[in-house]
């Protein structure tokens, strides 16, 4: 009777709670928004209040080891999935996906294309060293200004700008990772989260190199023996061979020796020193490669948008980035696919919620980190 008792209370307690979060944001919000916060709010809560019954525990427990037996009776079909001919299947419904769909969404998947390759640079540093950089955006901008001042300036082509963008970007986080990467933990963080900001300021003010707020406007578009690559679906072949090499190429290197270093740094960076890995190099090699793909990214984000400007390079960028690695799994490169997929293409279809991103944002990472830390598709430690 007393158990009775007490439940019944805790779920009056979750309604009238929900109820005063309603009123509260009901003068600033509106009648329907504020019904919904308190659905939001009442759902969650009562989510979260069974999830603490015992019959809700036994169930997980029971529902954890099927779900272990299915993994192992799944597991043939899982290595035929991951074979190279799987691969090559995918590789075709992709280029054959445009025919199925407008300008749209043809655009959607660009924008998908080309947080794939950004959340796979991140991964390096982030995934693979353990080095939780928050300014990751600045190198994204650094790559977008370097070819649209020498596009506008000096008339450099795309495909070399490429190569002079992943550069630029690789040589400023080498003159920046010498200094910083010698701290540890948070203060790497809020040095990075720093240098993000302080990036943002200098391409806002700085009006006779960056155009200020501005921007530069009328950068070049990329050319193939004399096409001018223009449309939607031009731009999403052009992402889509730049993230089959990323794939490939980040395939190659997790599996190396080198990535092999990266994840004992990550693990445990005092015993991997003293097995003898240098990891202060190894950790500035992980940081300026990630860097030179973010570098990419922004020239191909400044070819294809041929306007660039600050706005486009907020802090926002850097943890929606940080959201695709976590979410869909530190280290693994299908995660990071699918949680660039899930961040990009769903605030699309919810575009009515979009002033919630942040608020499901923060809800969908704390889930990760308490039911399953090693993300979506992440593999877990044995």
């Amino acid at each position: 009777m007393n158990t009775f008792r007490k439940s019944t209370n805790t779920y009056v307690k979750i309604i009238l709670f929900s109820l005063s979060m309603g009123l509260l944001v009901l003068p600033f919000t509106g009648t329907e928004n504020a019904v919904r916060l308190a659905a939001a709010a009442f759902v969650s809560l009562f989510l979260w209040r069974l999830s603490t019954t015992a019959a809700f525990l036994s169930f997980a427990r029971s529902f954890s080891r099927n779900l272990t037996i299915v993994r192992k009776k799944l597991s043939p079909l899982s290595r035929a999935v991951q074979s190279p001919l799987a691969y090559g299947g995918f590789i075709v419904i992709l280029i054959l996906l445009p025919a199925f769909l407008n300008d749209y969404y043809q655009d959607i998947m660009t924008l998908t294309g080309i947080y794939i390759v950004l959340a796979l640079g991140l991964n390096i540093v982030v995934g693979q060293a353990g080095l939780l950089n928050l300014g990751y955006v600045t190198f994204y901008a650094i790559g977008a200004y370097t070819y649209a001042i020498l596009s506008t300036r000096l008339g450099l082509a795309f495909w070399p700008g490429l190569l002079v963008g992943a550069a630029v970007a690789a040589l400023f986080a080498f003159i920046i990772g010498l200094p910083t990467l010698r701290l540890r933990g948070d203060y790497f963080a809020i040095v990075t989260l720093g240098l993000g900001e302080i990036t943002r300021i200098i391409l806002n003010n700085w009006d006779a190199l960056t155009g200020g707020p501005n921007g530069i406007s009328r950068v070049g578009r990329p050319v193939i023996a004399g096409y001018s690559l223009h449309s939607t679906v031009d731009f999403y072949y052009v992402i889509l061979v730049i993230v089959i090499m990323t794939v490939f190429v980040m395939n190659r290197l997790m599996t190396s020796r080198i990535g092999r270093a990266w994840i004992a740094i990550r693990e445990d960076e005092v015993a991997a020193e003293a097995m003898g890995i240098n990891t202060f190099r190894l950790k500035l090699l992980a940081f300026v490669v990630g860097s030179a793909l973010a570098g990419l990214t922004g020239v191909f984000f400044a070819a294809k948008m041929a306007f660039v400007s600050p706005e486009s390079f907020t802090f926002f960028e850097s943890v929606l980035i940080l959201c695709m690695v976590v979410l869909g799994g530190m280290g693994s490169i299908p995660g990071i696919i699918l949680g660039a997929l899930l961040l990009i293409t769903l605030p699309e279809i919810f575009r009515d919620f979009q002033d919630y991103r942040m608020l499901a944002f923060g809800i969908a990472l704390v889930a990760m980190m308490v039911f399953r830390p090693q993300g979506l598709l992440g593999t877990v430690k044995k």
